[in-house]
């Protein structure tokens, strides 16, 4: 028997290599059941919303331009 990675080593008496092996013969895989495609819908969103996709910019009376409320005097 020889090893293919070291040449020192020397062929045994009565060490032939085996007969190849007949492969199985092999066999198709089962059908796979068809999974149920999910249907994709639009969801509406609670606010308008401008091209980017953002929130419209609404000015709200109690607020000041920074987002402070504003404090009213009586």
């Amino acid at each position: 028997m020889r090893d293919k990675k070291d040449n020192a080593t020397f062929d045994l008496p009565g060490f032939a290599p085996a007969a190849p092996l007949e492969p199985e013969a092999k066999r198709p895989p089962p059908p796979r059941g068809k999974r149920a495609s999910l249907k994709q819908e639009q969801l509406e969103l609670l606010e308008p919303t401008d091209t980017t996709g953002l929130p419209v910019w609404v000015r709200d009376e109690n607020l000041d331009l920074t987002g402070l409320p504003v404090w009213k005097r009586d």
